[in-house]
């Protein structure tokens, strides 16, 4: 419940916000208003959502690094206290030189689940954190596949591609929304003034909410994408049995509550999921291990 009342409240201030700056572009830069004289300016509004679109999810990548240390408590390792320690910035170092990328960030966060993740606007100026729980639980070679992973993810511009996919997503939602909110404000509630009424507003709020929970599937499905070209990486850094070692050592952990934080789900080697087919895979972030595992047992790491 929480969760839900976090989010109705960040769409609407998202929508006050985005509304404000866009009268003030309407005013400086000349960018017709949204509403026009018995309806909507359609050009006006793609701008508008647009703009949404692209400018959130852009500030979400940028912040994205600052947020991951923030919400798992990430400790960046900037000198080695331990053999551990140096192995990790070693490992992480050696991987990294091999897909020609800078060296990123590595991190240690206190969670008892073996998980990790990569997160960053940039390849060159990534942060990559593993697990308390993974170091206690996996073997030497199994958290080296999961870093190669990890690193996959650097390398491969996953952090970009989706929020350039969530940007666009965003927009569209949005942009239909406001649609739907028009149309209902015109023909349900009779409004015929040039100025938009309550219908318009209301059905808009709600219409971002339904559409933006249906538009997550299409960001999960790019998501789970991702992951089996993640995984690939780790096999060809590592090699495909350790790869495949560390997923099934992941097994244990699906049985407990996912311990990540919501906004970094997307960017971890694990999330808790249910086998076969179901509408809640839909929105899964990553396909179920058995998937994963399957596709690297068919996947030669020679042939690219």
């Amino acid at each position: 419940m929480m969760r839900i009342g976090l989010f109705l409240l960040t769409n609407l201030a998202v929508i006050v916000v985005f509304s404000i700056v866009f009268g003030i572009l309407s005013r400086v830069f000349g960018i017709g208003g949204v509403h026009a004289a018995g309806g909507l300016n359609y050009t006006s509004l793609a701008i508008m959502c647009g703009l949404y679109g692209m400018i959130g999810s852009m500030v979400s990548l940028f912040i994205s690094k600052w947020m991951a240390k923030r919400s798992t408590g990430t400790v960046v390792i900037d000198t080695p206290q331990n053999a551990t320690e140096q192995w990790l910035v070693d490992t992480v170092a050696k991987q990294a030189r091999a897909v020609n990328i800078s060296m990123p960030e590595v991190g240690i966060f206190n969670n008892s689940q073996p998980n990790a993740f990569a997160t960053g606007w940039n390849k060159n100026k990534a942060l990559v954190a593993v697990s308390s729980g993974l170091l206690q639980n996996m073997t030497a070679d199994e958290v080296e596949a999961v870093l190669a992973h990890e690193i996959g993810h650097v390398a491969n511009g996953d952090m970009v591609t989706l929020a350039l996919i969530q940007g666009v997503v965003n927009a569209f939602v949005m942009f239909f929304a406001r649609i739907i909110g028009n149309f209902v404000d015109r023909t349900v509630f009779k409004n015929e003034g040039d100025a938009p009424g309550i219908g318009y507003f209301v059905t808009s709020i709600v219409m971002d909410i339904l559409l933006g929970f249906l538009a997550s599937a299409i960001v999960m499905w790019f998501s789970r994408l991702r992951e089996f070209r993640a995984d690939q990486m780790g096999a060809k850094l590592a090699s495909r049995e350790k790869m495949i070692s560390a997923l099934n050592a992941l097994r244990p952990a699906e049985q407990r509550p996912d311990q990540m934080p919501e906004n970094m789900k997307a960017f971890a080697i694990s999330s808790g999921q249910t086998q076969g087919f179901s509408v809640a895979n839909l929105f899964r972030s990553h396909p179920t291990l058995d998937d994963r595992i399957e596709a690297l047992r068919n996947y030669n790491p020679s042939e690219g």
